[in-house]
């Protein structure tokens, strides 16, 4: 949520900034929001008034009572403004409630690395790692490969749950549990701590990571309870710290979690597509790290690294790409995608996101920071995937072949095999 003082001070800005995001349809809500700040901050000066008034009266109620005097007339003063207090005060929640409802549908301040553009096919490409293997061979995709092996059955699954879910079966879900146990090891090496977070969120805290029309087409939420399945462990990260005042010198907060993430994918291209790529449950590793607001860009490009160093061990080629304005969320001040190289598609897929959401997030749940003399600032947020490890078995699958039907195991990942390099079939 944009801070109202930012609006107060610089309304300019804030409407130049939803120019840059093509949303004019929203720079009306910037005068409705100082219009109706205006109103409030006028009740706030008079419920203080009133409050000065009853402190003077009570005063004057000890004074009369010590000269003997007659207090009625103070008495029946002292009782009223109370009650006009509250009124005031209602007043100021409704108008409060309205301030809040606007400023969650304004986005937040863009980063000047941000590219101007309206989609994401204007995205724009950093760079790009890896080499692309070439087959002599015919290529098969990750669905053919899996089930050739004998080691997935997406039509028992399709049959028990729908599409969108998935039964792994020997070596190929012993190697999701090898990347789980690679990247918490990476992880753990960079000096994060290892969080398991609740899998069920309450409402205020689901929606508190993102925008909420957004994220709710994709949340599965339990009947009869305000508990809702996470998308992602970044939802119960930042929610951990909610209502919390952190001590500036315990920052930053580097933390990475590994959960099974739920999402409904409500309209999503692709979800019937059988397979791995995109699903309705998945095993993800997230990064999270709260920190000084003078700290978040140098946060941001080590995500990025860590990342990068990931696939850069995985000998995935992927690339690097700057999302621009109009790809860029809400909620985000910044934000990149890392995808990998898919040789059945010709084309990259992402299979990371990382952001920068300076104070967007925190406001929503009053996380804040305070430093030994006492300033107290809101904490910025950051997040970004380490790894989806469904996603990374397509490309692991599809990239590292073999002419046989086989899969060569990534280096990096043999350790945790107990030192076996290929998936072959049980049976052969």
């Amino acid at each position: 949520m944009i801070d109202i003082k930012l609006v107060r001070e610089q309304p300019d800005l804030i409407k130049e900034n939803i120019k840059r995001k093509g949303q004019d349809i929203k720079l009306k809500l910037v005068d409705e929001i100082l219009k109706t700040d205006k109103a409030w901050r006028e009740l706030k000066a008079e419920a203080d008034a009133l409050r000065t008034s009853r402190n003077k009266v009570s005063k004057e109620v000890n004074e009369a009572k010590k000269a003997k005097k007659s207090v009625a007339a103070l008495l029946k003063k002292a009782k009223k403004i109370p009650e006009e207090i509250l009124e005031v005060e209602k007043r100021m929640e409704v108008l409060e409630q309205g301030i809040n409802y606007n400023l969650l549908q304004l986005p937040n301040i863009i980063s000047k690395h941000t590219p101007r553009g309206k989609n994401a096919a204007e995205n724009r490409e950093i760079r790009r790692v890896g080499n692309i293997p070439k087959f002599d061979f015919p290529i098969k995709t990750h669905v053919e490969l899996a089930e050739s092996l004998g080691m997935a059955d997406f039509d028992a699954s399709a049959r028990v749950a729908g599409n969108g879910f998935y039964y792994l079966k020997g070596d190929l879900a012993l190697l999701n549990q090898a990347l789980i146990r690679f990247v918490i090891e990476f992880m753990q090496k960079k000096g994060y701590t290892y969080i398991e977070t609740p899998l069920m969120l309450r409402e205020k805290a689901i929606y508190a990571s993102m925008d909420k029309t957004a994220i709710e087409q994709s949340v599965y939420s339990i009947a009869g309870e305000d508990l809702h399945l996470i998308g992602t462990a970044e939802q119960s990260l930042l929610a951990m710290h909610a209502d919390q005042m952190l001590s500036e010198s315990e920052l930053p907060k580097k933390y990475f979690s590994y959960s099974m993430c739920f999402r409904r994918e409500v309209g999503a291209h692709g979800i019937n597509e059988k397979g791995l790529w995109r699903t309705h449950q998945f095993n993800k590793i997230e990064q999270f790290i709260f920190c000084k607001p003078e700290e978040s860009e140098k946060m941001y490009d080590e995500l990025l690294q860590n990342s990068e160093e990931i696939l850069q061990a995985l000998k995935l080629p992927y690339r690097v790409l700057e999302l621009c304005t109009g790809d860029l969320a809400d909620w985000k001040y910044r934000s990149a995608d890392l995808e990998i190289y898919r040789p059945t598609t010709k084309e990259y897929g992402e299979v990371m996101s990382l952001s920068n959401c300076t104070d967007y997030q925190a406001r929503k749940l009053n996380i804040k920071c305070i430093d030994g003399k006492g300033a107290k600032r809101v904490v910025h947020t950051l997040n970004n995937t380490a790894l989806a490890t469904s996603r990374a078995l397509v490309l692991i699958l599809e990239n590292y072949q073999q002419k046989s039907g086989e899969i060569k195991i990534p280096d990096a990942l043999i350790p945790y095999m107990h030192g076996k390099k290929m998936l072959k079939r049980s049976d052969k």
